[in-house]
């Protein structure tokens, strides 16, 4: 399995005219949201938290719901601009850089301008529950997008090869073969995604700007407001329904799913222990499900195939009549984006040029100092997870048993346990350092892990059983089989980690705990008490430092691996 095609195909790495045409753009952003923000009212009364059991089931479908309606936009984002930079060559050269920049982008940063510009344009309520899908929706979307792009580009050529053959149209290829190749790592990352949305959902729900309070009722401001009035037995009831809720989502989604999706592994004899799920189980039991299946699901998928079928047949075989030139749609929108690039440019240059000169080496040294802990978190997390990752992705019974677990872990907030964490670490030399790093670690690992199990549960086991019968073991059996198996996989984990890391320096680097503020330096420590104390240039050159450092990265390394990752380690 090492190696199937010949010489690594380089790629450019420099910044292009397109990541600063993106990068303006997203400084016209920034820069309009900071002048709505000035306009947001100056004091903004939050909701009335009540700390009594018999609450929680409603701040838990509160959340709930909120975290559905980010997951359901990440969903279609991933599957529609996934598809796009994976079938479409011009798609992926524009696609590919904006994701670069956006998975770079420190969302906890902008957060106090979404608020703060939606409340002057929209009523306070509605602004802030928009406030809090986007930014769940930024932790769920980048790792989702990338791990359908990966399937999509890692798709074997001799299965292409038979959709040709049966000549399916592009909708019954995606569902038939593309989007049932991706389902398992899909399915993975979507559990990843909500692990990590929990983590974004207590920042976006115990959210407040001096006056301006922007909590929103859910067990985020329940456990917040808990922790602050040292309220032992709320917090445990807290606690509770919070992995209540992580268990219940486990069993009744995640595993049936998981169970549902095992037919879609590509292999050559059976798996010797399918993954189960007694909800599943009981559904394949079931009367109703054979009713079901046979009078309305069945008929309505033949409808569907049968619409967006002729549709998208039609699409590619129809040219247009008289067709208009592109440049006709294409100018209206370069000037308008011109004219917000020189905006923002100019907005930009205004507000840095506020800054004092020995801002500069507080950005480099800080800029630093945040890449050491993100490299050190990813390493730590590279010790554990590789190894764990694929025992449980190769072990049908072990999963069984530690998935739900690793499930519940993975989706309890890093920031809920994080003053425990503190209080312990305060207590010895560079405490600070090490808990910045904790938290760090807490808030990304599981991205690896997950993509790691994935990959791992996805190798066909006529390859391991192939590696058993011809005696490979040990670290052979690593380097010939399961490290070019994972690979892609671990790709995927360690971009997205990586940008989790980057945004977790923001409460890693800055904590405000027991009536005192602990820092250290960092571009997370920087961005945090610019937020607080309302200082807009050095929140720019900050936001933009750290944007232009993880763009950087992507393209020296995780550019590199993901093409080395398309063309060598694919299973053909």
């Amino acid at each position: 399995m090492r190696r199937f095609f010949g010489a690594f195909i380089p790629i450019r790495v420099a910044l292009t005219g397109a990541d600063v045409a993106i990068l303006l753009l997203l400084i016209a952003i920034l820069v309009l949201g900071m002048t709505l923000a000035v306009r947001a009212p100056a004091a903004i009364s939050g909701p009335a938290i009540q700390l009594a059991p018999e609450v929680l089931p409603y701040y838990a479908v509160r959340s709930l719901l909120r975290m559905a309606a980010a997951y359901a936009l990440s969903l279609l984002f991933s599957l529609t601009v996934g598809y796009m930079a994976a079938t479409y060559r011009w798609a992926g050269a524009v696609i590919l850089p904006v994701l670069d920049v956006l998975q770079s982008v420190p969302i906890l940063s902008f957060l106090p301008v979404v608020a703060l510009s939606l409340t002057a344009i929209l009523p306070e309520d509605v602004a802030v529950e928009l406030a809090s899908i986007v930014l769940i929706f930024t932790s769920q979307v980048w790792n989702m997008t990338f791990s359908f792009y990966q399937s999509m580009i890692t798709i074997p050529a001799d299965l292409r090869e038979v959709a040709q053959i049966f000549r399916l149209n592009p909708w019954l290829r995606f569902r038939h073969l593309e989007l049932a190749h991706a389902a398992i790592p899909l399915i993975w990352n979507s559990m990843m995604s909500w692990a990590g949305g929990w983590f974004f959902l207590m920042a976006a729900e115990t959210f407040t700007v001096g006056a301006r309070d922007f909590r929103l009722i859910g067990l985020g401001t329940y456990l917040q407001v808990a922790a602050e009035q040292g309220d032992l037995q709320a917090l445990i009831w807290g606690l509770g329904t919070l992995i209540g809720v992580i268990v219940g989502m486990d069993q009744l989604l995640w595993r049936p799913l998981l169970a549902w999706a095992d037919k879609f592994r590509l292999e050559m004899v059976e798996s010797d222990e399918a993954p189960s799920s007694w909800l599943y189980d009981l559904w394949q039991r079931a009367a109703l499900s054979e009713w079901f299946t046979e009078r309305i699901w069945n008929p309505l998928l033949e409808r569907v195939d049968a619409a967006l079928g002729r549709l998208s047949a039609q699409l590619v075989a129809r040219p247009a009549l008289n067709p208009i030139p592109a440049r006709v749609f294409l100018l209206p929108l370069v000037v308008i984006a011109g004219i917000g690039f020189i905006y923002g440019a100019y907005m930009a240059f205004r507000l840095l040029s506020a800054l004092p000169p020995s801002s500069a080496p507080v950005l480099g040294l800080a800029t630093l100092a945040s890449m050491a802990r993100v490299l050190v978190a990813q390493l730590i997390a590279l010790a554990w997870t590789v190894p764990l990752g694929v025992a449980v992705g190769m072990n049908r019974p072990l999963a069984a048993r530690v998935q739900p677990l690793i499930q519940v872990v993975a989706s309890i907030p890093a920031t809920a346990l994080f003053p425990v964490i503190l209080l312990f670490l305060l207590r010895v030399p560079m405490g600070i350092e090490l808990a910045a790093v904790a938290l760090m670690l807490m808030g990304t690992q599981w991205y690896v892990l997950f993509n790691i199990i994935a990959g791992a549960s996805a190798l066909p086991r006529d390859l391991v059983f192939t590696t058993e019968i011809l005696g490979i073991r040990g670290l052979e059996r690593w380097r010939v089989l399961i490290m070019p198996a994972i690979f892609p996989y671990l790709i995927t984990g360690l971009i997205t980690a990586s940008g989790g890391a980057w945004n977790a320096t923001i409460v890693a680097e800055y904590v405000e705990f027991a009536g005192q503020t602990h820092m250290t330096l960092g571009l997370g420590a920087l961005i945090a008490q610019a937020t607080g104390h309302g200082d807009y240039p050095m929140l720019l050159a900050a936001t933009l430092t750290m944007i232009l450092t993880v763009v950087t990265f992507n393209r020296l390394v995780w550019r590199r691996l993901y093409a080395l990752a398309a063309e060598r380690f694919r299973m053909d």
